[in-house]
This record gives C-alpha cells, structure tokens and sequence, in this order.
C-alpha cells in the first residue's frame, strides 16, 4: 500500500514560549497538503504571526517539531518559503520592474533575465504599464500587487502571507481579492521554471498559508480555515476557494452556506474575545 504523501508543511505537536511569559503557542499539530491554501484567522495577539514566522524557519519552536517539503532545519524552512509581510515593503528606489525582480537577483540571476522575468510577471498581473515607474507613484492597490508579484516569482514552494491586503481600504481590497483569487487558481502559470530550482515550472498553485483578520477574505482565498485562539487551533472549516471558480463575488458572498459559515466563524471570534475579557 503506498505511503500518503508528505505534506507541504507539517507542524507536530508544538510549543511556543517565551522567558518569563506564558506560552504563545500550545500544542500545535497542523498539516497543509502541497498546493493547499490555509487561512489562518483569531483575535490580535493570538498567535498568528508567530506561526507564520514558525513555519518560515524565523522562530525555533520551544518544543515540537516544524517541517517544511521533510526539513527540519529553520534555514532549510525559510529557504522553501517566500514571505509577504504586512505593507508592501517596496523598495522606494528601484522601479516597480526591479522590485519584482529582486528575489531573482538575490539568487545570482542575471540583471537582464530578471527583468525580462519581472516584466513578464507583472504583464500577467495587469501591471505592463507600470514597469518603469518608481512604486511611489503606484495607488495603494497597485503597490500591493506589485508586491505579491514579487512573491509569486520568488518562485518558492511556500507562499507565506501576513495580512497581505490589510492596509487597503475594504472597495480595493475586495478588488485585489478577486485579482488575488483569479492568479491563484489551480495551475495559472506566473512564470519560466527556475532553473536549478528543483522546483519545477513555478505556478501559482502554491501552497498558501496567509494570515488575515478579515472572515470573507479568508474563506475566499482558501481552501481551509483554522481558528487560533488562546494559543491553540480551536476550530477549522472549508474554504471557499475551490468552490467559487467561475461565479461572481456577489453571488458568493449571498450564498446561504457561505454566510452560514460566515457567521459561525463570527460567532467563535466573539467567543474567544468574551474569554479573553475574563
């Protein structure tokens, strides 16, 4: 009988504490298949992050074990991901066509490849036009999605992202959800393969572990939602990601299983703050 396949990332049994605190995390045990995209939601300071940065190879956990692809090593993790933190974190410097391109570089690629690279990837995210221009001169949205474009063509089997879209206003982040959603879906192609990579040709059906307040994002973007509350999974449910293709936002987000689970993944975030007041 075949063994079942080695999960993208699998997080066994683990504790995060720091000294002279109570622990962050407690007994985490968390798999996510390879091309899987979790979301990850709770209150503020329940943790979130600090998982995020855990699988990442940016924390050793306390106790337990993280693996990323089989590795253990925190190098070994942070080298299959590619991390989007909070903000853009452009550089304000370079043009948006070099921002793009900077993973590649930082991977010994040539200047002229990876430009030809990043132009290509931000032709397939709407942004041709914008290549050349400073990203000071890019609206909030466009700036957002030059920097998920620079994730993407890391070209790193792991896509890890904290609040990608939370420093939108809520008409632009709907918008850039959409677009997110449209280059995500299952085998749309962001780029060449990475030579040497090992990885093969790079898509954005990645493996997606995204952190994100926002309920309607999380079921949107996801194929599974895991609720982090005083420092454990509490809960999960199914993403909607799969399940949306091809329909309109609107008709989604009026579908009565979806404000079902909607409502209950409100109803546990309630919860939990009621807990924390105690």
């Amino acid at each position: 009988m075949p063994l079942p396949p080695t999960p993208a990332v699998a997080v066994d049994h683990v504790d995060v504490a720091y000294p002279k605190s109570s622990p962050v995390l407690r007994d985490i045990r968390l798999d996510v298949p390879a091309g899987e995209h979790l979301a990850v939601i709770g209150r503020s300071g329940c943790g979130k992050s600090t998982l995020l940065h855990l699988i990442g190879g940016l924390l050793t956990p306390s106790r337990g074990q993280v693996r990323v692809l089989g590795d253990a090593a925190d190098h070994a993790r942070l080298r299959h991901c590619a991390l989007m933190p909070q903000g853009d974190s452009l550089l304000p410097w370079f043009s948006v066509r070099d921002n793009v391109a900077v993973p590649l570089r930082n991977r010994g690629v040539g200047r002229r490849a990876a430009r030809e690279r990043a132009e290509a990837t931000l032709g397939r995210c709407g942004l041709a036009d914008c290549a050349t221009a400073r990203p000071t001169r890019l609206s909030g949205g466009m700036r957002q999605r030059v920097a998920l474009a620079r994730a993407l063509l890391a070209e790193k089997p792991v896509l890890l992202a904290d609040e990608p879209l939370g420093a939108l206003d809520a008409i632009t982040r709907a918008e850039i959800q959409d677009w997110l959603a449209a280059l995500l879906d299952d085998g749309a192609p962001v780029a060449g393969a990475a030579t040497g990579s090992g990885v093969g040709p790079s898509t954005a059906a990645t493996t997606m572990v995204m952190v994100t307040h926002d309920v309607d994002e999380a079921l949107l973007l996801s194929h599974r939602v895991v609720l982090v509350a005083d420092g454990t999974l509490a809960r999960d449910w199914p993403g909607w990601f799969a399940r949306r293709r091809g329909r309109p936002r609107e008709e989604v987000l009026a579908d009565p299983e979806f404000a079902s689970v909607r409502a209950e993944i409100l109803r546990e975030l309630g919860r939990d703050s009621r807990g924390d007041a105690a």
